[in-house]
């Protein structure tokens, strides 16, 4: 039944009748950007949403992110070790702190997708490759 509910939230969420592994496959953050905004309107938080809230908000999230490597020590590729259910939270703290980042930055007016390219771009030429001939 549970899973049962949260594929019909999935659905619900994407706006049409798919599978858990569909919902998935190749999310846009401008399809995120919209189904948030959506989720904030249909429940009059736009008023809440300013961008210091926003921040805040997202500073808390990665809080309870951080809390999930508390005293793991180092943790390696993959997460061998781990519960099922510590890698589904891990996936839940993920999507809060991803969420807040797209809603934050719809807010301030910054196009998320290209200042992350940008960004890129700007860190390739800040740290170059080592030469593969040298």
């Amino acid at each position: 039944m549970e899973g049962e509910k949260k594929v019909a939230a999935m659905e619900e969420v994407k706006g049409k009748e798919t599978t858990a592994e569909a919902v998935a496959a190749d999310v846009s953050l401008k399809q995120l950007s919209k189904k948030l905004d959506d989720f904030a309107k249909e429940r009059d938080w736009e008023k809440h949403h300013s961008p210091r809230n926003l921040l805040l908000a997202m500073v808390g999230e990665v809080g309870e992110l951080s809390e999930l490597f508390m005293w793991k020590g180092e943790v390696q590729k993959g997460l061998p070790g781990w519960e099922e259910s510590e890698k589904e939270h891990l996936g839940e703290e993920l999507s809060d702190v991803l969420l807040y980042l797209i809603r934050l930055s719809d807010m301030c007016g910054v196009d998320l997708g290209d200042a992350a390219l940008k960004k890129i771009v700007k860190n390739a030429v800040k740290y170059p490759a080592p030469s593969k001939g040298a």
